[in-house]
């Protein structure tokens, strides 16, 4: 069925990327899924849903620290490219472990696919849809009539469910524009609204010039519509690991040990913001210097201060994805899901020992008093 909604292109393409890898330690071995008993490190791989840059610091900083290898794991990192679905690489068995938004991979387990959401590193989501001052557009009501960008791909569903919530009609009601994943349309005039992530596009645009002032676009010329306040926030990085997997023993202690590492390499990054960045940097990450500590920085309001312990899987928060991701249609009239996810969806037994362990060893995994820096935006954010 053809939707009314006009769609207006962008003028930028959507970049590629290249699959890279990193290795946590010199050998290339092949990935495992039990932990070793005569003093060898097990291998893992981890799939991640990008490439490098700093919303992953905390794996790569766990890895640097040697945090993997105190657990006894020898952890490869995967990078994304524009076509990599990482939970396949699970269910495949490509990867031990994958970072994927929840919504994402509630519709692939509703196809079939047989994962577990072992621990929810963001808390808080970090999309946002951005305009001009002068568009007037402050909430998701204001919407209406304008050029909305949206990547899709799955990173739609807090925008429609954000429309349709105030009551926009998102088959008429707007101009949808395939948004590429820069923000060249954006700052072009071709879209009124765009997204951006918090920790990404968001600064894109505060490293430009703005040709009215010779100087960079400041915070205050733009307006931000923020999902967690309009009540449409749904639940993004998460680790994920394959169900069946998860009823061997072994996998289920490695699966521990993994995510206490993971963690500890997280809390280096809060505590150690641009030592993290530099790490990513280090790791093969194209993006500058200052954007990769402002991403550093974005990413760990994210996730501190944590209400239970980073990476518990909050019930609220969960229901809350599942209801969007059930209840709202996109441009093509599809919802997510059809139907409540099982139970073997998530589970927090993996995540609430390892953070036992942790608390043991005197590790601060709430980060009640978490301040973020003030990070200075450069041109291009060199």
């Amino acid at each position: 069925m053809r939707h009314s909604t006009r769609i207006v292109l962008g003028t930028a393409a959507i970049a590629s990327a290249t699959a890279l890898v990193l290795s946590g330690c010199s050998s290339s071995s092949d990935s495992g899924s039990s932990n070793s008993t005569d003093g060898k490190l097990t291998p893992v791989t981890l799939q991640l849903q990008w490439v490098a840059q700093a919303q992953f610091a905390g794996y790569y900083a766990a890895v640097e620290q040697g945090y993997y290898k105190d657990e006894g794991l020898d952890v490869k990192i995967k990078e994304a490219g524009t076509d990599t679905v990482p939970i396949k690489s699970v269910a495949d068995g490509d990867a031990d472990y994958a970072i994927s938004w929840v919504p994402k991979v509630l519709g692939s387990i509703e196809q079939g696919v047989n994962v577990t959401d072992v621990a929810q590193i963001f808390e808080r989501s970090g999309t946002t849809q951005i305009s001009f001052k002068n568009k007037g557009i402050t909430t998701a009501a204001d919407l209406k009539g304008e050029k909305v960008g949206s990547w899709g791909f799955g990173n739609q569903w807090e925008l429609f469910a954000g429309m349709q919530k105030a009551g926009i009609n998102t088959d008429t009601g707007i101009s949808l524009v395939q948004q590429a994943f820069d923000m060249k349309g954006f700052l072009a005039g071709d879209i009124d609204a765009a997204q951006a992530m918090t920790y990404n596009e968001y600064a894109q645009v505060l490293e430009t010039v703005n040709p009215a002032t010779g100087k960079l676009y400041q915070p205050d010329d733009l307006n931000v519509i923020n999902w967690e306040k309009e009540g449409t926030a749904m639940l993004q990085d998460a680790i994920w690991a394959d169900a069946d997997k998860l009823k061997d023993k072994a996998f289920q202690d490695e699966t521990v040990k993994f995510i206490k590492a993971s963690i500890k390499g997280w809390v280096y990054a809060r505590d150690n913001a641009q030592k993290a960045a530099d790490i990513v940097t280090a790791a093969g990450s194209t993006l500058g210097t200052s954007h990769q500590l402002w991403m550093t920085n974005e990413v760990n309001k994210l996730l501190w201060p944590s209400t239970d312990g980073l990476g518990v899987i909050q019930k609220s928060s969960w229901d809350r994805t599942a209801k969007i991701a059930e209840g709202t249609k996109d441009n093509t009239g599809s919802t997510i899901i059809t139907k409540a996810p099982p139970s073997t969806a998530y589970s927090n037994t993996y995540v609430k020992k390892a953070l036992t362990e942790l608390e043991a060893e005197g590790v601060d995994v709430k980060g009640t008093s978490f301040t973020p820096l003030t990070v200075e935006l450069t041109e291009g954010g060199k």
